[in-house]
């Protein structure tokens, strides 16, 4: 998908008087005019946090195969022109020993030799930094679209996903705390100028010289009285499902999950062994040991290495030990640990994505990962399929867009007050928006909030088809292949439901907010990482019918 982002400049980090600093960030003038400017309170927080979020950004660990022919051919005349240059000093040495003319060598010599290999190598990173910042294309790959900035009533928060689409970042700053007074604002969206040398600009910020954080507002006001000349255009072609990863994530978000609060040195203990070890076997997992009222304990696989969360006490439901993977992303995170207050983690279940919230003051910084680094969002994950398969009428999703686009924030009772429906249906609503780009959930206030990631809502085309096996999922429910052979109360208010689908037994568990649990069937699908990848489609018309079996008593009623 091709994307246009207009800009008055650039954004960067600016002096003003008195020895302060001005942060002034170029804002998109091809979206809504959006402005906003306050001091910041806490530059040593913003600059550890907006720095994790630009590592999150750039993180990109997927295996990358490499077309090796030219370098092999440039290996093969290196090495024959090695031998030359050694027979060559080879057979020079040998005519100085048998004239008895040899030197050692002497220190300068050495000196001489250690100050080359310096240069050579110094030379080497200099050009590496000079790629990174001036190969557009290459920044292009490491920064695929340019941060989304909301400013809202009560918060201003940023958001990126990575390049690898297994990592999301969202740094929320609450306005009260985290800045000044604010002089003009200007509610909304937009995204903003990024480069590295403002990265390197955030690298400066400082307690003892005031620093403020200002959206420019003055950039819309050049655009309209005809400054076109003075504007940097970008066409930017976003890679294949990245935008489809970076929505569906929202509907992962506000899915019910497991909190876990864990303690700084908790949090320390896991990110030093993770640093100092790496495993080569698998399982290369976190297991999460959750008892109602004790002690969370971390187990890290392979090793066995048990981690306790002393002064923790998990408040929830007893649960199965849960496994996440791709842990080594949760480095990111070691810089904010001198300024953290506490890390509350939300887990899905074995496999599935969790998020990761560093507490901060008046910020928190999110980092949500999917199941394990190659488990993409948009492709792996296949989150949309644990949730109950209610299709809310176009009628409400609009009603529930105006609710919200006209209060900026509300939570699920207050939408469902709203528009009068139940709440699995307002739910199922809110998920909608969230994929079309038009909702993020906040699990700090449990709210949803109006942001748009494009100017427009997204259409199925950028979204994506349906996963494949809820079509055939779909598919079996018209052709009347799935039969219901019992329904039983299950644990915590859900329901277990036995049956068979195209003549293949199977079985699920639906927790009482209408999400599949767990599952058996015998299918390939299920077999091989059962509803880590999302339910078979023998599980989900299991689902499908007995939701028809259900609608249609009630109608009966």
């Amino acid at each position: 998908m091709k994307v246009s982002m207009k800009y008055a400049g650039r954004s960067a980090l600016l002096d003003i008087s008195g020895g302060a600093k001005l942060l002034q960030m170029a804002p998109n003038l091809a979206r809504q005019q959006v402005s906003f400017d306050g001091s910041l309170n806490r530059p040593i927080e913003f600059r550890e946090a907006i720095s994790a979020l630009h590592d999150i950004v750039i993180n990109d660990l997927r295996f990358q195969p490499r077309d090796k022919t030219a370098y092999q051919q440039w290996l093969s005349e290196q090495r024959a022109r090695e031998r030359t240059i050694r027979q060559t000093a080879m057979d020079q040495k040998r005519r100085d020993i048998a004239s008895g003319i040899v030197d050692k060598p002497t220190a300068e010599l050495k000196k001489a030799h250690a100050d080359a290999l310096k240069r050579y190598w110094s030379a080497r990173k200099t050009l590496d930094k000079r790629l990174r910042k001036e190969n557009e294309t290459l920044w292009r790959k490491l920064m695929p679209y340019d941060p989304v900035i909301t400013v809202a009533e009560d918060v201003v928060f940023f958001e990126c996903f990575s390049v690898d689409q297994s990592s999301y970042g969202c740094l929320t700053v609450d306005r009260g705390d985290g800045f000044g007074e604010s002089g003009q604002t200007q509610l909304g969206t937009t995204n903003v100028d990024y480069s590295w040398d403002l990265y390197d600009s955030f690298q400066s910020l400082r307690t003892y010289r005031q620093t403020r954080f200002q959206i420019d507002a003055a950039a819309f006001e050049v655009s309209t009285s005809g400054g076109g000349d003075q504007h940097r255009e970008e066409k930017i072609d976003l890679p294949s499902g990245w935008l489809s990863g970076f929505v569906r994530l929202q509907s992962a978000m506000a899915m019910p999950m497991k909190k876990v609060t864990l303690p700084l040195a908790t949090m320390y203990s896991l990110l030093a062994f993770l640093k100092r070890n790496k495993a080569k076997t698998s399982p290369r997992a976190i297991r999460f040991e959750l008892r109602e009222n004790e002690t969370p304990r971390l187990v890290l696989e392979p090793w066995g290495n048990t981690i306790e969360a002393i002064g923790a006490t998990y408040q929830g439901m007893p649960t199965e030990p849960i496994r996440v993977w791709g842990r080594r992303r949760l480095l990111t995170l070691s810089r904010l640990l001198p300024l953290a207050d506490s890390v509350d983690v939300y887990l899905l279940g074995t496999g599935l994505p969790s998020f990761w919230v560093v507490q901060m003051g008046p910020m928190r910084l999110t980092l949500g990962l999917s199941g394990w680094t190659t488990n993409d969002w948009s492709a792996g994950s296949s989150i949309d399929m644990l949730l109950p398969p209610q299709k809310p009428e176009p009628t409400l999703v609009a009603s529930v867009a105006e609710h919200l686009s006209n209060r900026l924030a509300g939570t699920l009772d207050e939408v469902t007050r709203h528009t009068g429906v139940p709440s699995a249906l307002a739910s199922s609503a809110l998920n909608q928006l969230a994929l079309r780009g038009q909702v993020i959930y906040d699990l700090h206030s449990g709210q949803y909030r109006w942001r748009s990631v494009l100017p427009m809502a997204l259409s199925d085309k950028e979204i994506g088809p349906a996963h494949p096996e809820l079509q055939a999922a779909e598919s079996l429910i018209r052709a009347g292949k799935a039969e219901v052979q019992e329904a039983m109360a299950g644990p915590r208010g859900g329901i277990i439901l036995t049956g068979s689908v195209e003549a293949t037994p199977c079985e699920a568990l639906i927790d009482g907010d209408g999400v599949i649990r767990r599952g058996k069937c015998l299918c390939k699908w299920h077999r091989k990482a059962g509803i880590r990848n999302g339910p078979c489609r023998h599980i989900q018309a299991l689902r499908m019918r007995h939701e028809q079996q259900t609608h249609a008593k009630v109608s009966q009623a």
